[in-house]
């Protein structure tokens, strides 16, 4: 199988409907001490070598305003000690997303203390003004909400959040109105929805009808394609944005490809890993906004960007991975 830091120096043109962003929910792997100083250029930190193309982007329907496909996740990957060598390599991984033209990392007060490494991260390296940060309510009561949130700015080092979401539609009765509070008191940009199993599906699309969130969070993958045949449609028709977790079914899918070969076309769309392939089947669906996978390794980091750049998958190679993976 192609090593994952094996990257092509050229990328083709992106698909119909997906631009093209100015270069500047689960843990895949554990972290990896970086192997060199924090104050090397980018090309020269773990070996990393830099993106050759743009991220794609794709716009969020309530506003316009364009995202990247590929974001990052902080669940696992992002879960140590501040003080520790695994913060340290995290420091070297949003280095290589930002740089590398990423922007949207996703969060919740529910991940440990993940909130507290992605605001030390931020603050340390001045990424702030480049994120694009999206965090949850996890809460079963309007006064734990209200200190959920003030801790949650705290933890994250600012004073908004550019997404607040209901963490797997719990208390919503409470949590959305809260969030839309906060939406209109200018605390957060957008409000959204997020579940993480098939059998959150069907209240996740009576949600999105009742209450057109601007934003839904759902788990989609070569293994559990189920979303686009409910969600997808659906967000497509509202105009909801659509953000996807568990791209890499929690790293399982990596222990079913080991040693397997890529498809033989995957040369075409510019594919050299599997990580590569599992994140742009899933932007190759015209419904998704943005994916985020989790990785506290730099050279995966970048590997990951790359699956968010070049061409796009076609249907027939799509149904090809799903039914490779059935």
């Amino acid at each position: 199988m192609t090593n994952r830091r094996d990257f092509l120096t050229t990328i083709g043109l992106a698909a119909t409907g997906i631009t093209l962003a100015p270069l500047s929910a689960c843990s895949q792997d554990a972290p990896r001490i970086p192997s060199g100083p924090e104050d090397k250029p980018l090309g020269a930190i773990a070996d990393v070598t830099p993106l050759a193309a743009a991220l794609l982007t794709r716009p969020i329907p309530s506003s316009g305003q364009a995202l990247p496909v590929i974001g990052a996740g902080t669940s696992g990957s992002y879960e140590v000690p501040l003080a520790s060598t695994e913060f340290d390599a995290l420091k070297e991984v949003v280095r290589v997303f930002f740089e590398g033209g990423g922007s949207v990392i996703d969060t919740s007060p529910n991940y440990s203390n993940a909130e507290d490494v992605v605001g030390a991260l931020l603050a340390d390296g001045g990424w702030r003004d480049r994120c694009f940060i999206a965090t949850k309510l996890a809460a079963d009561s309007r006064d734990a909400l209200e200190a959920q949130w003030a801790d949650s700015l705290r933890r994250l080092r600012t004073d908004r959040v550019e997404l607040l979401q209901v963490h797997n539609l719990r208390n919503l009765g409470e949590a959305l109105p809260y969030a839309r509070e906060l939406q209109q008191a200018g605390k957060t940009k957008y409000i959204g929805i997020t579940h993480y199993l098939e059998r959150g599906h069907a209240d996740t699309a009576r949600i999105m009808r009742d209450e057109k969130p601007d934003f839904v969070q759902i788990n989609y993958s070569v293994n559990a394609p189920q979303a686009a045949r409910t969600i997808f449609p659906l967000a497509q028709e509202l105009g909801i944005a659509v953000i996807v977790n568990r791209a890499f079914d929690d790293g399982k899918l990596f222990a079913a490809v080991r040693d397997k070969p890529l498809p033989g076309w995957a040369d075409d769309v510019e594919v050299t890993s599997w990580a590569q392939m599992f994140l742009k089947f899933v932007v190759s669906h015209p419904a998704v906004t943005v994916v985020i996978p989790a990785t506290g390794r730099p050279d995966r980091q970048a590997d990951n960007l790359k699956g968010g750049t070049g061409p796009l998958l076609s249907q027939a190679q799509q149904d090809e991975l799903v039914a490779l993976f059935g």
